[in-house]
């Protein structure tokens, strides 16, 4: 090299020096920016691997959420059974539910009303079965078995349910770990639909009634809670309990301690409350359960027929001592026999 070429580039490397800095930091900005699109672009699709049953192959899905509002995204699912592939629907989100409700409060019949949705399966009081509520960990194996969509029942749509889910009584483990199952609700992304009776008089006559029949098995030897003729509603109808006037109180009183609890440990997560009455005076009240899924709205109907439509006076056998012990407290307003329309 010369001196003159060397010269002549330490002279030309002067005036570059100022301008890699900016150089430099315009290059620093647009790499962070193409990051932070990369970022907001996989915010709005979730990928997955899927083994399809009965092979090792896995397929990569991504499903967009990019229509989904912020908010809704914790409640928003995407499950893999183990028992099956959900093809072309393994990107149809999921949102889960759970009916908290307690015997004979319309449970059976406002289930079999959701049923009736294309788009909805809830599948049935799973947690009737003692051995099914042992204890947490038990519980909490069902309910993953449940929401992954691997229960298999006959409510079960599988690979197109857009709404997944089950009833449960309060008493069938609920309020026994109420903390516990709040926060799996939380972690899972469980909507709560809480379901009750108005008359908690009709409720316990109703109670009473059907146990009468677990025993007695009035149609042909055999225990039916729920019935779909006028026929073996009439034949069920026809039992008169005797309710014990001594204790009608406190009963009534643990059931509104009971409901009260419940609605206060499970309001802190999504939920809605609803009563059998105002589904039966108010059918629109079905809309907002579909609306509350996000579902389609449709037509529901049930197979079910009410047994009790006698007036209140016509299904208790001591009616009289009833009235002289609810007459003059606070739940006087249940022996009004026609609360709702049947």
């Amino acid at each position: 090299m010369t001196a003159y070429s060397g010269k002549n580039s330490k002279w030309l490397q002067l005036p570059l020096r100022p301008l890699l800095v900016p150089f430099i930091t315009l290059f620093s900005l647009l790499v962070c920016y193409t990051c932070m699109n990369q970022i907001s672009l996989e915010s709005k699709t979730v990928t997955r691997s899927i083994l399809p049953v009965g092979t090792n192959r896995l397929i990569e899905n991504v499903c967009s959420t990019s229509a989904i509002p912020p908010e809704e995204m914790g409640y928003i699912h995407f499950p893999e059974p183990q028992t099956y592939n959900r093809g072309e629907c393994a990107c149809t989100p999921v949102r889960y539910f759970v009916i908290l409700s307690m015997q004979r409060s319309g449970s059976g019949w406002f289930e079999t009303l959701l049923n009736s949705h294309p788009n909805i399966s809830s599948n049935g009081e799973i947690f009737s079965i003692p051995q099914r509520r042992g204890n947490l960990s038990i519980i909490f194996n069902t309910l993953d078995t449940v929401y992954n969509l691997d229960w298999f029942s006959s409510a079960a749509k599988n690979e197109c349910t857009a709404a997944y889910g089950l009833k449960w009584m309060l008493n069938q483990g609920v309020s026994r770990y109420q903390k516990e199952i709040l926060s799996y609700f939380k972690a899972k992304g469980v909507s709560v639909i809480f379901l009750f009776r108005r008359n908690l008089l009709r409720r316990l006559i109703s109670v009473l009634a059907n146990d009468y029949d677990r025993q007695a098995k009035q149609l042909n030897g055999t225990h039916k809670a729920h019935v779909h003729s006028k026929e073996e509603a009439e034949i069920l109808a026809k039992f008169k309990p005797k309710l014990r006037t001594s204790s009608l109180i406190p009963n009534l009183q643990f059931m509104e301690r009971t409901i009260a609890e419940s609605l206060h440990n499970f309001s802190s997560i999504r939920h809605m409350v609803l009563y059998y009455e105002d589904i039966i005076n108010n059918h629109k009240e079905l809309k907002k359960v579909q609306e509350f899924l996000k579902v389609p709205v449709r037509e529901l109907a049930s197979r079910h027929v009410k047994i009790h439509t006698r007036p209140l006076p016509q299904q208790v056998e001591n009616w009289g001592e009833v009235q002289e012990t609810l007459n003059g407290t606070e739940y006087a307003h249940f022996l009004n026999y026609n609360d709702y329309h049947s």
